[in-house]
């Protein structure tokens, strides 16, 4: 909501509430800072999923990295993905309706494709059982171990429709009295329907949670773009009304938000610790509508585990049901016009996490955990070893900070939170927030509420992760993507003040914006589009930040990496759609010749004393990093990186990559360390 400076100031961060069960008062995440943190080290990955293959689809390649690098994975699926019944075979005009065969036939298809991506052969035998889930409901679950390595599959198996409600999750995050039956797959062990509601199932999430204490968790988008499409196009790319998505995959997630609240509200009432965890929110069929972002290598990688997903009416797994969803394999994901697979698309995509560099010399890291905002310090300066966590409360926060060093050394950290998380037809808010350091290096200020640029609950939601600039005079430049896919901004004046949010214009883009000052100190802000990258920027120091139409900057599948230069200009760094190689670029147009960094994914830059330095990704995932001089480094040990890591120029030890690890820990990477005379 548009608020005044001396409203903002006084505003204070209320708690997000998840509705109340019916047996318990709802509990409440609370934003105060100082809740002790527990974390074993100890890697686990668990996505939650609407329907069987949306893993495979949306959140891969980063299941299949984890995997390879010896994560644990527990996957939960919450509908039984029968839909109408029919495991449509391609060239056959009708296939008879049965729920509990189709049920049956795309679970063991998931088998299937998870034998493979642990590398043994699709009709591997699983250990079938049952688990016992809180409310004494029962679901499958299958267990196949490869070494070290090891899948455990859980599905809920909730019907996706009900009587007279064409679509039965939506109706359930939703609707007070409605209560959903499970389906019974063939060939399941769970032999019993159960009938879930609202709370049931958020109970359910929530002791699988306690149940495994992943570290990772994965889910859907609880908050996809709007998306206006006409009526035939909607239907025929399964979308709901209104927004670029699966409704399914809107609940899911949802449900899965408000169980990671009631979490961590649980484990910490009455002094209890905080579970150190990450999340990852994954983009469903917004893939439709955005440029493709993965290269060829990598999206035939993904592609094919969806070949032994889909699997085929003549083969002979054992299954009573069928051998796997039939019109979703071969060539098919990659001939399908929708070009889901073609993309992995994060939520909240994040720069890494914010690094400052404290008075005593050591660094800080901030980043979200338990989802709130926390700090890591260095044990000593230069070690590039972490110690315990400190929380900074703040949540529940959206994954991703953005951060600013004000010019006397102290931080602003920005962040979007969940102000409420209600199903029931309750309030579904989202607000940016801040959080100021008193001194530097030292503790903060209370978390203020800076609103949030939209008008009502709906599109609100829709927001972005803030990224924030400071300027020479003092000013913080804040900005967020925001409902209509455009940029709203809000600026800070030196003596901390906060002016209006306003809409900045410009053409629709993709969430990760990237800020920065040039050699004059004009701020610039990049995002990228869909026909090309787009740009605002002052006409002079201290102006308004303003939208530059017709820039011709080649398109890009990813956010984009903005740099200084050693001439006071600026350098763009990104991916081109479907591209491994490396754009290089002035905000002109003007190509960097030289510059090579194949991989996939977003960059990240700093200049060095030689010239500027890239991480990144390259084919296998792994990170690398390039020098000024064109050496390519990779990194090959240590914890699996998550999504974007952070370059950091030390004067101590050169340039460092510091990311989060599966074990929701920082990791540190020095490539080339500096000798010190």
């Amino acid at each position: 909501m548009l608020a005044s400076a001396a409203a903002v100031a006084l505003a204070a961060v209320t708690g997000c509430s998840v509705p109340a069960s019916p047996r318990r008062g709802g509990p409440t995440a609370d934003p105060a800072p100082g809740i002790p943190i527990t974390s074993s080290r100890r890697a686990q990955l668990m996505q939650i999923a609407a329907h069987p293959d949306d893993d495979l689809y949306f959140m891969n390649p980063d299941s299949q990295r984890m995997l390879d690098a010896g994560v644990p994975l527990v996957s939960i699926y919450v509908t039984a993905g029968e839909h109408d019944g029919k495991n449509h075979i391609p060239g056959r005009k009708d296939t008879p309706a049965d729920k509990a065969a189709y049920s049956s036939a795309r679970h063991q298809g998931l088998r299937q494709a998870y034998a493979t991506m642990l590398g043994l052969d699709k009709f591997t035998a699983w250990q079938k059982g049952v688990i016992t889930l809180r409310g004494d409901r029962r679901a499958e679950i299958n267990t196949l171990t490869h070494g070290s390595r090891r899948v455990e599959l859980i599905f809920l198996n909730l019907s996706m429709h009900a009587p007279r409600r064409w679509m039965a999750l939506p109706s359930l995050w939703k609707d007070r009295a409605l209560g959903l039956r499970t389906v019974v797959a063939d060939d399941s062990p769970v032999r019993r329907a159960d009938t879930y509601d609202y709370d049931s199932l958020v109970d359910v999430l929530v002791g699988l949670m306690e149940r495994y204490q992943p570290t990772v968790i994965h889910t859907l988008d609880p908050d996809p773009d709007i998306q206006h499409s006409d009526e035939k196009t909607r239907k025929k790319d399964s979308e709901q009304r209104g927004y670029s998505d699966h409704a399914d995959h809107t609940a899911v997630a949802s449900f899965s938000w408000a169980a990671m609240v009631r979490w961590v509200a649980d484990a910490t009432k009455d002094g209890g610790a905080l579970p150190a965890f990450v999340t990852t929110s994954f983009r469903g069929y917004y893939n439709r509508h955005w440029p493709k972002n993965l290269p060829e290598p990598v999206l035939r990688e993904k592609a094919a585990h969806l070949v032994p997903y889909g699997g085929d009416p003549s083969w002979q797994c054992g299954n009573s049901g069928g051998c796997g969803d039939y019109n979703v394999g071969g060539v098919r994901p990659l001939t399908n016009k929708k070009g889901w697979v073609r993309a992995t698309h994060y939520r909240y995509p994040g720069a890494g996490p914010v690094v400052a560099t404290e008075p005593d010399g050591r660094l800080a890291v901030y980043g979200v955990l338990g989802l709130r905002a926390v700090r890591w310090r260095e044990t000593e300066p230069g070690s590039g070893q972490w110690g315990e966590p400190g929380d900074l409360g703040g949540g529940p926060l959206a994954p991703g900070l953005g951060g600013v060093t004000l010019e006397d050394g102290r931080q602003l950290l920005f962040g979007l939170r969940f102000a409420a998380l209600g199903g029931h037809g309750g309030p579904n808010k989202r607000e940016i927030v801040l959080l100021e350091q008193r001194e530097p290096g030292g503790a903060f200020l209370a978390w203020t509420g800076l609103g949030n640029p939209e008008r009502g609950d709906d599109r609100g939601r829709r927001l972005g992760v803030p990224v924030a600039v400071a300027d020479r005079d003092g000013r913080v430049h804040l900005f967020v993507r925001n409902a209509d896919k455009g940029v709203s901004g809000r600026v800070r004046e030196a003596d901390g003040t906060w002016g209006p949010w306003e809409d900045l214009g410009g053409a629709e883009v993709q969430d990760g914006l990237s800020a920065a000052l040039d050699g004059t100190g004009r701020v610039h802000l990049f995002a990228a589009g869909r026909e090309s990258v787009h740009h605002w920027t002052q006409d002079a120091p201290g102006g308004p930040v303003t939208s530059r139409a017709g820039t011709a900057l080649p398109v890009s599948g990813d956010p984009v990496a903005v740099a200084a230069t050693h001439d006071g200009g600026l350098a763009l760094y990104y991916r081109a759609p479907t591209r491994k190689d490396l754009t290089a670029v002035r905000p002109d147009g003007t190509a960097l010749p030289g510059v090579t960094l194949d991989g996939y994914g977003p960059v990240a830059t700093a200049v060095g004393p030689q010239g500027p330095v890239l991480l990144g990704k390259d084919l296998r995932g792994r990170v690398q990093i390039r020098t000024p001089d064109g050496r390519v480094t990779i990194r090959t040990q240590g914890a699996v990186a998550l999504e974007s890591a952070t370059l950091h120029e030390s004067k101590r030890h050169g340039v460092l990559a510091i990311g989060m690890g599966a074990d929701a820990h920082p990791w540190t990477w020095t490539p080339e360390p500096r000798t010190e005379g």
